[in-house]
């Protein structure tokens, strides 16, 4: 906010130097939070492009090159257009999920795409790159952009990036290749989705296997918020988490081993006790 109120100054003073709030009358004028600028078509495409040139500008404290994730303070809820959306790859095969890997003890925070070394990766939405780095033990070669519509995406192990910090990018704008750079066991994209640092699980917002979104908008609310939905006073429940199937795994031995029940699997999963599990398949137990 305090960004947005600099720029209308600034462009307050530029017209007052060049004359045109001081030699003419100023027969039309707008009133922008609580300030008047003169009613101009220069004026007008500042403004509508502002979110172009620092994207979600009034949602983030700063805009800087180096934090990949940063605390910021969490809205108990916010929406996230999802319209004009590009797939970041053509590819449909998801490799690993959102979530903890107990095997590992850390928390993985995308979804694992296979492609391959060289495949096209495009930018989701449009944007503006935040990032472009490379981390030896970890991303590898990776791009991050901060979109208007207040989220930003993370693309990592990368073999190649093709955008550098600072540049404007449409959605479906080649970004980079896919690679096997950094920490990694073959080629994949790590994708991430990051709104003002807290990570949110792609598989809310992206539906890879039929290359779509999963609606017009997706609603983030913040575990235990309060809001209203069709008159009712409800609750966000925790964050969901998921199960990789492994080979003999049974609903019994998942719901034990995360202490939930059998039945709560069931119906999170639309399944019934004559369902058969495959190995790799991933369940919701919260």
């Amino acid at each position: 906010m305090k960004r947005t109120k600099l720029l209308f100054a600034f462009l307050l003073a530029l017209f007052t130097m060049n004359g045109v709030a001081q030699d003419k009358p100023i027969e039309n004028v707008l009133v922008c939070k609580g300030m008047i600028m003169p009613d101009s078509l220069p004026v007008h495409n500042i403004l509508l492009n502002e979110a172009y040139i620092v994207p979600a500008m009034e949602m983030y404290p700063d805009w800087e090159n180096t934090r990949v994730h940063y605390t910021a303070e969490l809205p108990d809820s916010f929406r996230i257009d999802l319209t004009g959306f590009v797939m970041p790859t053509e590819s449909r095969k998801i490799t690993d999920i959102f979530g903890y890997r107990p095997r590992r003890r850390r928390m993985h925070n995308g979804l694992d795409i296979k492609v391959q070394t060289g495949d096209t990766i495009y930018a989701a939405f449009d944007g503006k790159v935040r990032i472009t780095s490379y981390q030896r033990r970890g991303y590898g070669h990776y791009v991050v952009i901060r979109h208007n519509n207040g989220i930003e995406t993370l693309y990592a192990h990368l073999s190649k990036k093709l955008v550098t910090e600072d540049q404007n990018v449409k959605a479906g704008e080649p970004i980079g290749l896919g690679g096997n750079t950094g920490r990694s066991t073959g080629s994949h994209l790590h994708f991430e989705t990051i709104l003002l640092g807290k990570c949110i699980d792609p598989a809310l917002l992206f539906d890879f296997k039929n290359q779509t979104t999963t609606g017009n908008s997706y609603v983030y609310r913040k575990p235990g918020s309060k809001y209203i939905e069709n008159g009712k006073v409800k609750y966000a429940g925790p964050e969901p988490k998921y199960h990789k199937v492994k080979k003999g795994d049974t609903i019994e031995r998942i719901a034990r081993k995360h202490g939930v029940s059998q039945r709560t699997i069931m119906k999170l999963n639309g399944l019934n006790s004559r369902s058969i599990l495959h190995p790799g398949q991933n369940l919701r137990y919260q």
